[in-house]
């Protein structure tokens, strides 16, 4: 496990969701959204899963994993790779299920202004008819690729 720099940690805390990427038992690779509950900078990385599928069966039969997120605006982004356990839904605690709560209302609040901003008339909050986590992804990361093009690092 490798520790992660402050940016890097603030990077993924501003993303809405991430894209997570698992192997399935035939080798080919599976991607899911997942949002992010908690991240820091001892290299731990904890997702909530809401459904119980092919990114459950995946980790149980192979724990490599990969996490990543782009922000367009900005033109940088990072895949944060590492290996991933299961922790049962008994074992959440309450501060990261409230950490979740908190994600959920503010990505639907952040949607809602955005419509009455842009004057779009929407009655469908898709945030708030998801269903709680059926179970908790933590990933001990072991690399991290930095996908910010170099043209803008210089």
């Amino acid at each position: 496990m490798i520790g992660l720099k402050e940016d890097i940690v603030n990077f993924f805390k501003r993303q809405s969701y991430t894209i997570v990427s698992t192997i399935d038992i035939k080798g080919n690779i599976h991607n899911s959204c997942k949002g992010i509950v908690q991240i820091d900078k001892n290299g731990e990385v904890y997702l909530f899963d809401l459904y119980k599928r092919k990114t459950f069966l995946n980790l149980k039969n192979n724990p490599t994993i990969s996490i990543t997120a782009v922000d367009e605006y900005k033109f940088e982004g990072y895949c944060l790779k590492g290996r991933a356990s299961i922790v049962k839904k008994e074992n959440f605690t309450s501060e990261l299920l409230k950490s979740w709560d908190k994600k959920i209302n503010s990505r639907a609040s952040k949607r809602l202004v955005k419509n009455i901003r842009e004057k779009k008339p929407q009655s469908k909050h898709p945030e708030i008819s998801l269903p709680k986590p059926e179970y908790m992804i933590m990933v001990k990361i072991q690399e991290v690729i930095c996908l910010t093009p170099q043209i803008k690092k210089e």
